[in-house]
């Protein structure tokens, strides 16, 4: 995901990187850096230097390891931005001392600038900390601020981990599609085709997402047949709704 957002944040003017990779460190060859982004192997590398921000962008479970060994690195009146799914604002904190936290919950399209991130600062955080990072996200896709990291968790069951449920919907629709005989390449264009076409006809329109289903429901009509099996008895729509019931218990777990 780290990877994921850089490619888009090195197209926000003003800025340069500094990417730190415990990879490079087990002998992985760090990529030659590009403009203002720069590849290194391990900490000492950046020991005398001072930071605005430090983005935490690596497992939860890596973090008491890492981060505070980074504290020095950060400028007096620097913040963390956390990227790390589940990590709370407080834990954070109690490893890296009382300065303002930035929690991001982005998506994957988030590489293709087409992302949905949620936002949430901890109340020490400055409007231009919080610009900072909301410029950034902006260049990533969609941003959305919540108030808590409750809300914030529950965002991570719609929107962090979303693209696992459309792909998987996706994955489904077109072998249901290649069963009705097309071929691969086909049921994918299809599909594909289908969805994305339908995601942006109700992107661009302010209309209930009801209605639309509605104006292409003909009664008696195939659509009409369809939807019958698709949720005619709820099932489906009890099943998202326990989708995202068990994505956010499991994101509360990981708190």
């Amino acid at each position: 995901m780290g990877a994921a957002l850089l490619s888009q944040w090195r197209n926000v003017p003003g800025h340069s990187f500094f990417v730190i990779d415990p990879a490079f460190a087990a002998g992985a060859e760090p990529p030659r850096g590009r403009g203002d982004v720069h590849f290194l192997a391990a900490r000492p590398a950046v020991a005398d230097c001072q930071f605005d921000l430090l983005i935490v962008a690596v497992k939860p479970q890596m973090i008491d390891a890492i981060l505070s060994a980074y504290r020095p690195c950060l400028s007096a009146d620097g913040f963390i931005a956390s990227v790390a799914a589940g990590c709370s604002i407080a834990r954070l904190q109690s490893i890296i001392g009382a300065v303002p936290v930035i929690r991001i919950m982005p998506n994957l399209p988030a590489a293709i600038g087409a992302g949905v991130s949620g936002l949430c600062a901890d109340r020490s955080a400055t409007a231009a900390q919080r610009g900072t990072v909301e410029a950034l996200m902006k260049a990533a896709g969609l941003a959305v601020w919540v108030d808590d990291e409750d809300k914030l968790d529950r965002l991570t069951a719609i929107a962090g981990s979303g693209p696992g449920y459309v792909f998987e919907f996706a994955r489904s629709y077109a072998e249901a599609a290649e069963a009705l005989g097309f071929s691969a390449a086909e049921a994918r264009q299809l599909v594909l085709g289908t969805i994305g076409g339908t995601a942006a006809m109700a992107l661009g329109s302010d209309t209930d997402l009801s209605d639309l289903r509605n104006s292409v429901t003909s009664k008696n009509g195939t659509t009409a047949a369809g939807l019958a099996a698709f949720n005619g008895d709820g099932a489906l729509s009890g099943l998202l709704k326990a989708t995202l019931d068990a994505a956010y218990a499991r994101a509360i777990a990981l708190r």
